[in-house]
């Protein structure tokens, strides 16, 4: 079985990092203890209870709450249980049962596209690779990474708008693509701690350092726009 692919650091995208390798890679160290302090056991908040299950979740969960999401998928992992069962949906009745999560056609569509590609080429299982994953219809690095890292156990940076945010922020790179900030951030944090680190960077995100509103009196580490610098 393959692992999970190794850093894809190259001479594209060093130049988004803002300091020298090595210092960066230091002042991360102590970004992940500082936020270690007030997320001791970051968790996924999609609530799932096989691989199938969270990968459609987190496919719901493109552009809508977790909260929206944890209120639609009771009542959908009650109908469809199976790869099969999503190969098989009718798409009128799936898009009913998600629409509430937005761009439900879409997310219908992709759904049924997964399932049939997990009966066809994945006898009904959830692949455990990037490349493989990455096959099923609407799954991109970031749900990919979702998969890897919360339910098989593999070091996986997801990049989601938090991390994408928090690593501008923090001045750890200057890109907004998410595969370039992945990149990055692999670099730059221990293997060990690439999902539990991007873990606690998605929550710092959601919960203090906001797109809107920053929380930047309750952030340990808040250095953005010239306030208080501990890291």
């Amino acid at each position: 079985m393959r692992t999970v692919e190794a850093p894809r650091v190259s001479q594209k995208t060093m130049p988004h990092l803002t300091r020298s390798h090595a210092s960066a890679k230091k002042r991360v160290g102590k970004i992940l203890a500082t936020l270690q302090q007030s997320i001791a056991n970051p968790i996924v908040a999609l609530d799932s209870t096989n691989p199938l299950e969270l990968l459609v979740a987190t496919i719901l969960s493109a552009q809508c709450t977790d909260e929206r999401v944890n209120h639609v998928t009771p009542n959908l992992f009650a109908r469809y249980r199976t790869a099969d069962d999503y190969a098989n949906a009718d798409q009128e009745e799936l898009e009913s049962l998600v629409k509430s999560t937005g761009f439900y056609k879409n997310k219908a569509r992709n759904l049924i596209g997964c399932g049939k590609i997990l009966v066809e080429t994945f006898h009904g299982k959830i692949p455990e690779t990037m490349d493989e994953l990455t096959m099923l219809s609407g799954v991109g690095r970031k749900t990919a990474n979702v998969i890897l890292g919360s339910y098989f156990g593999k070091p996986a940076v997801v990049v989601d708008t938090h991390v994408k945010r928090v690593a501008n922020r923090l001045g750890l790179t200057t890109s907004q693509d998410p595969t370039t900030i992945e990149d990055v951030l692999q670099s730059l944090i221990p293997k060990a701690q690439w999902t539990i680190g991007a873990q606690r960077m998605l929550l710092h995100g959601r919960h203090v350092c906001q797109a809107k509103t920053p929380q930047c009196d309750r952030c340990l580490l808040c250095e953005w726009e010239g306030k208080r610098r501990l890291v």
